[in-house]
């Protein structure tokens, strides 16, 4: 049992952490931050926000990557041998690097927004009606990814749990292929 504890649990925390934590920010900061008087705070205060967040951030992915790594590395038989295994790998793999991309995609736009704070805001993702069309343009696809970001997250824990069910005995016997 002690195999694959310390890889598991740094696996399901970091995933953890990328959830609440993105989840929290869009609700929590970037709804607190739309809440200030002044309306170029608000942007730059959300932004601020985020930038504490990125390093926490980065460092679970990574710390999940390397836990991923030694979690496969243990269960290789398995992954070549159990009916499903293989493709639920693939198929949670990509949803992890899909995620971590729009995640980082999403920090660039945050970037972009926190140099064009100045402009000022209706919050973190609204612009104003007389914004520059660039500043818009990254609220707008701020808008949609601070919600798909925790929905990847969610997905790669929710394959994270499938993975350990297909581990239980009576799974990995009716699954393994002669």
């Amino acid at each position: 049992m002690a195999g694959n504890l310390i890889a598991r649990s740094v696996h399901d925390l970091t995933a953890a952490a990328w959830f609440g934590g993105s989840l929290m920010g869009a609700i929590g900061l970037n709804g607190a931050a739309a809440e200030a008087k002044d309306r170029s705070e608000r942007t730059r205060l959300s932004s601020a926000g985020w930038m504490k967040w990125a390093p926490f951030q980065t460092a679970a992915f990574a710390s999940h990557l390397v836990a991923d790594l030694a979690i496969a590395w243990e269960n290789k038989g398995r992954i070549a041998k159990q009916e499903g295994v293989a493709r639920d790998t693939v198929i949670k793999t990509a949803v992890t690097v899909v995620g971590a991309a729009v995640t980082l995609y999403s920090g660039l736009l945050g970037k972009k927004v926190e140099k064009l704070a100045g402009e000022g805001a209706e919050g973190a993702t609204e612009p104003r009606p007389d914004a520059s069309d660039e500043l818009k343009a990254a609220q707008k696809q701020l808008k949609m990814l601070q919600w798909a970001i925790p929905a990847f997250a969610g997905a790669v824990i929710v394959l994270g749990a499938k993975h350990g069910e297909m581990q239980r005995p009576k799974n990995v016997f009716a699954g393994l292929r002669s």
